[in-house]
């Protein structure tokens, strides 16, 4: 059994969100696969590349990392067993070959000292109980001058979705839902300051902290939409504090509000706004050996 430690969210991800996450992975790539080339572009995942994707989920950038370094190596470790079952599954399908998967902890897992030459993440990061203890953990896993890129959310603001449901203040429970906090959640690591902190005290350098922006597919039609926003960890429990007919009230608004952003054939598309974060792993300093006299 591997070693647990982060045993909250393991619970979360084992339980109805990692089953929703699982058999919803299309949509979810079609809602943030705008960060995916930024994110490996930024990693320098090339070639021989051993890359290492932290909170893989249903292992979509760890197969694309994988086929951008077709002589190297892509791991992908997550806590979620249902999410690891199907990114077996589509691996076992469609491949590459180069690609595996481990249900580990990143805060404690011994990966191996240097075994890879990247580490990175696209929304999988947020999630640490010791988020100082992981970065550190995954550091020591990456080769000197080695880098890690992740993506992460900014302020809730920013994030579409999150002004979607916002919009339904007054018919359901929204006050603080999104709130950025110190502890594990969707903005835990939207304060760029509080990054560059934890990365800093977990020993990278070159740390940069950039804006990037998405947009992403939430439905084809608006109806489609807040149905699928609704379904989300957040919906579920905003829906969850409501009666019947304030949640029918709140369906109707939110379809209504997701209208506006729909596309000439109807599809909706919300934007997201998020940090890349990239940093490295100090390289080796030469030793300087005393001059010898003869």
């Amino acid at each position: 059994m591997p070693e647990i430690v982060n045993t909250e969210q393991a619970t979360a991800w084992n339980g109805p969100e990692g089953t929703h996450w699982a058999r919803n992975q299309d949509r979810w790539n079609a809602v943030n696969g705008g960060f995916d080339e930024p994110l490996l572009t930024a990693a320098a995942v090339t070639g021989d590349r051993r890359t290492l994707d932290l909170g893989c989920g249903a292992g979509h950038t760890t197969r694309l990392a994988a086929r951008r370094a077709p002589g190297g190596h892509a791991l992908g470790v997550d806590l979620s067993g249902p999410m690891l079952a199907e990114a077996r599954a589509r691996a076992a399908a469609g491949g590459p070959a180069n690609v595996s998967f481990l249900r580990a902890d990143a805060q404690v897992h011994a990966f191996g000292a240097a075994a890879f030459d990247a580490a990175v993440s696209r929304y999988g990061v947020m999630f640490y109980g010791d988020p100082e203890a992981a970065f550190g953990n995954v550091g020591r896993a990456l080769r000197p001058g080695g880098r890690l890129a992740f993506v992460c959310p900014a302020a809730p603001g920013d994030n579409g979705w999150v002004t979607a449901m916002a919009s339904l203040d007054g018919i359901l429970p929204v006050g603080g839902f999104a709130s950025p906090g110190d502890g594990p959640g969707m903005f835990s690591l939207a304060d760029p300051d509080r990054v560059r902190a934890l990365l800093t005290a977990a020993g990278y350098t070159g740390i940069a902290v950039d804006e990037v922006t998405a947009y992403g597919t939430w439905g084809r039609d608006a109806a489609d939409a807040a149905d699928f926003l609704l379904a989300t960890g957040p919906g579920r429990h905003l829906m969850g504090q409501a009666e019947g007919t304030a949640r029918a009230r709140a369906r109707e608004a939110l379809t209504d509000h997701l209208a506006g952003h729909a596309g000439p054939d109807g599809t909706v598309r919300l934007l997201s706004t998020s940090w890349l974060v990239t940093a490295d792993r100090p390289a080796r300093r030469r030793t300087r050996h005393p001059a010898v006299a003869f």
